[in-house]
């Protein structure tokens, strides 16, 4: 496209960014490209850091953290001693990198990155995401433009991509309360699969290639090594990772909700020798409320700690930002946005998260479940299909509707399989309560299949002798974690911008931990043995033996109560129930069975369709098929 054109573009698109890049912006262009930055400003705060950042040859535009830079740095160096780098940022290391090595450099790259870099000699673009998917990349293409972003709401500022809603990813979205990736709730928007590149040349064709993945990666190291020498080596990787997410120019803060995988963190901040700065959000509501298991930490560990008081009338008052802060609609993201805008407040501009450590150290439920369910998973999938479908239908019929009877139900239904299981215990709606929900059109225009099923069952197919536990791992970080966790995590956070960074899921750190053998990572007898284990300081008895408590926020009271009408209005014929998307009657039911308290209707399957109808009016989409 001509510059002039270019250039307007991505100021459009990046004007929709500064909420993620409050301290700078820039927009650099060349003949048939344009590329646009905001920046939050965390290493190298000169100007020096700017982007869009260039050389002679290659321009880059980066979101994102490469811990491991000054190693980079060294290496150029060691290649090149004339080697000039002109500032102190990750930035100008990847662009050098890139330079040197071409498309191998990201096998380099230890943190967490969406980067786009454009070579003007080969008139060629190539972007890349890291290896889990922490940072977000979503892109449009058509037989003239490429256009990408670190949002979607980004893409559709550029008054080139049309908001018209996609019927499959909305059946997704009722399934999964996200997207599945590479879908978006926006026909012809989609999202880079995680620890993928891509090349766009100057015709205009994609090619795009896996670098990673969390099966084929996984160290071999773990089976040449005694279990003593594994645990050692565990605690190594742990104390590096998070050694190297204190790197930042800014001071670095902590979310600490009591449990064990921020409390770890803790522990491992402070025997590196940094002294935590650690952030609680207290509720009035007790049953809500974790100061006394975070109170524990920061004596432990003698903190910097700061607890938070939020009151009802505060989250109602915040949930309007919240539900507007939402770039991909998600149904379990207003807890996040909450703590961010906290922190936020308190001035950092940095803070590390515990994600990932129920995936990779065995802490949801589903690793115990499916443990003891695998043989007779096995055996019920020998079953013919008639008989499962009349089984569960006879469930569905003699027992009381709950959610669990649903699941269940499904479960029989199934063929068995641990892709099948896995995806079964993330549903929020099953495919037939979904199906009796949407209007008729859109059922058929959405039936498409499950896009987790094959993804799983493709990677299992791979690798047969994986553990089961590894393959439970594989299962919940590619799904919920990467979907629903990651994403939200991301958009909410750099709504306030706030930067989060997650050290348990240092690649080395999890390549290192899917190798090790299934019997290290069992419980026995206290969830996420293992990670207690490996830690340098052992946690307090209290943190240790709590039971599992999420921070969740208490919805269901709400929406029977101070936003009864705010749900009613957004359900009803005016909004949601009017657009042609569901069944008017069924969906108007749903919600009345909600009200009743019903036990088959839980607050999160009206609360992801009151956020999908306010995600719908305030991007403006098109519903009409």
């Amino acid at each position: 496209m001509p510059a002039p054109e270019g250039v307007t573009i991505a100021r459009r698109m990046a004007d929709q960014l500064a909420h993620r890049g409050p301290d700078d912006n820039g927009v650099w262009a060349d003949a048939g490209v344009a590329l646009a930055n905001t920046r939050l400003s965390i290493l190298d705060l000169s100007e020096a850091g700017r982007q869009p950042m260039c050389d002679s040859r290659y321009c880059i535009v980066y979101n994102g953290e490469v811990y491991n830079f000054r190693e980079i740095a060294e290496e150029l160096r060691q290649e090149d001693p004339n080697l000039v780098l002109r500032s102190q940022s990750d930035t100008e290391v990847i662009l050098k990198a890139y330079a040197r090595w071409g498309r191998q450099c990201v096998h380099r790259l230890r943190g967490m990155f969406a980067f786009a870099i454009w070579d003007r000699d080969r008139q060629e673009l190539f972007v890349a995401r890291d290896r889990l998917g922490i940072k977000p990349l979503y892109y449009y293409a058509d037989e003239s433009l490429f256009l990408f972003a670190s949002e979607v709401r980004a893409l559709l500022a550029s008054g080139v991509v049309r908001a018209r809603l996609d019927p499959s990813a909305v059946a997704q979205y009722l399934t999964y309360q996200s997207v599945p990736a590479p879908r978006t709730l926006i026909a012809g928007v989609r999202a880079m699969p995680p620890g993928t590149w891509m090349t766009i040349d100057r015709d205009g064709a994609v090619r795009q290639e896996v670098y990673w993945d969390l099966l084929d990666d996984a160290s071999q190291e773990p089976s040449q090594t005694d279990p003593i020498l594994r645990r050692r080596r565990l605690r190594d990787l742990l104390r590096e990772s998070a050694a190297l997410h204190m790197v930042s120019d800014v001071p670095v803060g902590l979310f600490l909700s009591g449990g064990v995988d921020s409390s770890a963190l803790v522990s491992l901040i402070r025997d590196g020798g940094h002294l935590p700065r650690t952030f609680t959000v207290v509720f009035v509501e007790r049953e809500f409320d974790e100061r006394q298991h975070a109170r524990h930490i920061a004596r432990r560990f003698r903190s910097d700690h700061s607890e938070i008081l939020l009151r009802e009338g505060d989250l109602l008052d915040q949930l309007p930002d919240a539900l507007a802060s939402m770039d991909q609609v998600s149904g379990d993201a207003v807890n996040t946005f909450l703590i961010s805008s906290a922190v936020r407040a308190r001035g950092m501009k940095v803070a590390l998260s515990g994600l990932g450590g129920d995936e990779f150290f065995a802490g949801y439920p589903s690793f115990a479940r499916l443990r003891r369910a695998a043989v007779l998973l096995r055996q019920w999938a020998a079953v013919p299909q008639e008989v499962r479908a009349f089984v569960g239908r006879a469930v569905r019929g003699v027992t009381r509707a709950t959610i669990g009877t649903e699941k269940i139900a499904s479960l029989l239904e199934s063929d068995g399989s641990l892709p099948s299981a896995l995806l079964i215990g993330r549903q929020v709606l099953s495919p037939a309560q979904r199906h009796t929900l949407l209007s008729d059109r859109w059922s058929a225009a959405a039936d498409t299949g499950d896009p987790y099923d094959s993804v799983l069952a493709r990677a299992f197919q791979r690798h047969p002798r994986a553990g089961l536990l590894a393959k439970i791992s594989f299962g919940e970080a590619r799904t919920y974690m990467h979907d629903v966790l990651l994403r939200d995590t991301d958009q909410m956070s750099m709504a306030r911008g706030l930067e989060v960074r997650v050290p348990l899921l240092d690649h080395r750190l999890v390549e290192y931990v899917m190798g090790l053998p299934d019997d290290d990572k069992r419980p026995r007898g206290v969830p996420k043995r293992l990670l207690l284990d490996s830690l340098p300081t052992a946690l307090p008895a209290p943190v240790v033996n709590r039971r599992k408590h999420g921070f969740a926020l208490p919805l269901a009271p709400w929406m029977r109560g101070h936003l009864r009408a705010f749900c009613a209005a957004r359900l009803g014929p005016e909004r949601l129930g009017g657009r042609g998307i569901f069944a008017p009657g069924r969906l108007q039911e749903f919600w009345q069975a909600f009200l009743n308290g019903e036990s088959h209707v839980s607050w999160s399957r009206l609360w992801i369709l009151v956020t999908l109808e306010e995600w719908i009016e305030r991007n403006g989409v098109e519903t009409a098929l």
